[in-house]
């Protein structure tokens, strides 16, 4: 397996876009970059979704990742916050169809039990163990965690559905099962 697969997490917000970028060389991890992209409220909607846009391409356009894994909305009690979290995925979703790049999403919770065991695990326990599987990330921001660990789910996701697709094409092209 010497192929390496480049992986953007986004954890997306309209004050604050956490991304984070990894490289997948079968079960390695390795970390590239992660950063956050702050807008202000001073500017009005349009202005701040244009920022996001931005950024994010020039994130997407520096770093040329394969695929992007993004986190789904959580939908808390107060309607105006989940709409313009609302506004800032569709931004992620936006630059990343305009990139060419394959898209996936995944709940909270998907990525919480996927880095750190515990579905309900708290922002302090996945910026741990982000910093425990990328050594090197010296990440402090916790969207830029929650970022970076959004792109680890989907690598761990990525790595087991190749590990099933060499265990069964052999059965395919052996006649087995089509």
């Amino acid at each position: 397996m010497g192929v390496t697969i480049r992986i953007l997490g986004l954890d997306p917000g309209l004050s604050a876009m956490g991304w984070g970028v990894i490289d997948v060389a079968g079960s390695r991890l390795s970390h590239v970059a992660h950063g956050v992209i702050a807008t202000k409220p001073a500017l009005g909607l349009g202005l701040r979704l244009m920022a996001l846009h931005r950024e994010l391409a020039a994130v997407i356009a520096q770093h040329t990742p394969s695929s992007i894994a993004v986190e789904q909305a959580f939908v808390a009690r107060d309607p105006q916050a989940a709409l313009k979290l609302g506004h800032a995925r569709a931004v992620a979703l936006l630059a990343a169809a305009q990139a060419g790049l394959e898209i996936a999403e995944y709940a909270p919770n998907h990525i919480k039990k996927s880095v750190v065991g515990a579905g309900h695990a708290g922002k302090e326990q996945v910026a741990f163990m982000v910093k425990r599987l990328l050594p090197a990330c010296g990440v402090t921001q916790a969207d830029a965690a929650d970022a970076l660990a959004c792109a680890i789910a989907h690598a761990h996701l990525s790595t087991t559905r190749a590990r099933m697709e060499v265990v069964e094409s052999p059965r395919v092209r052996a006649g087995g099962a089509s």
